[in-house]
């Protein structure tokens, strides 16, 4: 059976071979790189200014595609990472991802969108014009959304900006206060998620360079996964450091509710019912799947044993990767991605991180951190222009490509963990972050909330 399992592994190397191979010779189409260049230009008498309208398919699939995305961090990111926690600490850390959404939903109203999506100002941040929502009535539309209305724009990315931060959170589970989270989540999202968000889809200093993320390499899992990496750092290793899930049940469930959700996450992307938004949610699908099975089969080489907390990891692992590069690949280029998907922060997760001994107590940073990264660099190199015209990678011609996403990973690694760090130690001050050992051993259920999860 064992060579069965090699061989397996090697003939999926092998195909990954051929599409590389494949996509390096073919090209874009003449035909592609005509219709986004007009061969000549159009008089400008002749020129007319095509006017915003609502058009109602357009609204319908935004609206549902924010529902999807608010329904991946309640219910689905509460219920995988409170699945992976202790018995004792299971409502504590659905409360963390069911506080944040509340907190960000709030807050984004007042001032996330306008400093977030508002007039440029220096490439750093927006304006404050739409403070409150100043301005916005139920016709008005969005640049950066020409079809729907702004209210719809505006919620959907807000429920980016609640997982976002609710991500980080399973990196701190079952030691820090109830109070602590609750203050991070709001210096982080105002301090570190407004402007990273502002500098790739706001209009800023990064969007500028030519950085792509279809739907948040950079802005959401690496941002995320440095901030869980230094919140670890910070607090240190657990009483008990040891992953023991108390529900696989509710973990797979999340998963497939993350998985589900991320549809709206990806597919949503492309603010309209088009053949990108097709091509995202297909590419999606394709690279979660091949990533499930690529992590599946590196445990089992691995350990001996497939997992299903595997097949639940390697599926959340793949999502990642393939979130920046959605609207960007073909599905070659998607099943590579998530073929690495499931290999490389299995190996961060297993190997990496015992080695380097931080208490990364869900590897919130093994894999939204390494995943991130991977599909931010990615999408640099496989970025096809016959798929979307605003992306050419490395193996298209364009070397330029993957040295912006390069460049991008590093400013927001640098911009998330030196923030994340001062935010912690102002946390520190005023409050304290981690609970004493006796609420520890006790269990954050009932220490900090005053409840059980399971009275049997």
């Amino acid at each position: 059976m064992k060579k069965l399992y090699i061989l397996t592994i090697f003939l999926l190397l092998i195909f990954s071979g051929f599409a590389i191979a494949e996509e390096v010779a073919t090209p874009p189409s003449p035909s592609s790189v005509e219709q986004a260049s007009p061969a000549q230009p159009v008089p400008p008498e002749l020129a007319t200014k095509e006017e915003p309208k609502i058009d109602t398919g357009d609204t319908a699939w935004m609206i549902v595609a924010t529902a999807f995305v608010m329904l991946m961090t309640l219910p689905g990111l509460a219920l995988f990472y409170g699945g992976l926690a202790k018995k004792k600490d299971t409502l504590n850390t659905m409360a963390m991802s069911f506080v944040t959404y509340c907190i960000v939903s709030f807050l984004w109203i007042i001032y996330g969108f306008s400093l977030t999506f508002g007039k440029d100002i220096g490439g750093i941040i927006g304006s404050t014009e739409k403070l409150f929502l100043s301005g916005v009535g139920v016709n008005s539309i969005n640049d950066l959304a020409k079809t729907i209305p702004e209210y719809i724009y505006i919620v959907y990315q807000l429920t980016f900006a609640a997982i976002t931060v609710a991500l980080a959170s399973g990196a701190y589970i079952e030691r820090m206060k109830f109070s602590a989270w609750v203050l991070f989540t709001i210096l982080w999202m105002t301090l570190v998620y407004i402007p990273v968000a502002h500098w790739v889809w706001g209009g800023g200093f990064l969007a500028k360079l030519g950085a792509l993320d279809f739907a948040g390499g950079t802005v959401v899992h690496i941002n995320a996964g440095i901030a869980a990496l230094m919140g670890a750092l910070v607090l240190g290793k657990r009483r008990e450091a040891s992953l023991k899930p108390s529900n696989l049940t509710l973990v797979v469930t999340g998963a497939g509710l993350l998985w589900f959700g991320w549809f709206g996450f990806n597919a949503g992307s492309a603010v309209a019912a088009n053949g990108l938004a097709g091509a995202a949610f297909i590419n999606t699908n394709t690279a979660t799947a091949m990533a499930a099975i690529s992590w599946m089969f590196t445990e089992w080489m691995h350990t001996k044993k497939p997992t299903v907390l595997g097949l639940a990891s390697g599926a959340v692992a793949g999502l990642v990767a393939i979130t920046p590069a959605a609207g960007f690949v073909n599905i070659k280029g998607a099943i590579i991605i998530g073929l690495l998907a499931g290999i490389i922060p299995y190996f961060a997760v297993a190997t990496i991180k015992p080695k380097l001994g931080y208490d990364d107590s869900l590897d919130a940073f093994g894999i939204h951190g390494v995943g991130g990264i991977l599909g931010a660099i990615l999408t640099g190199v496989f970025a096809d222009p016959s798929i979307n015209e605003l992306g050419k990678g490395l193996l298209f011609g364009n070397p330029g490509q993957m040295l912006t996403q390069i460049i991008a990973v590093i400013v927001t690694i640098a911009y998330s963990a030196i923030m994340t760090l001062i935010i912690f130690i102002i946390v520190k001050v005023i409050i304290g972050v981690r609970v004493d050992i006796e609420h520890e051993i006790t269990g954050l259920d009932e220490s900090q909330h005053g409840e059980k999860a399971y009275s049997l």
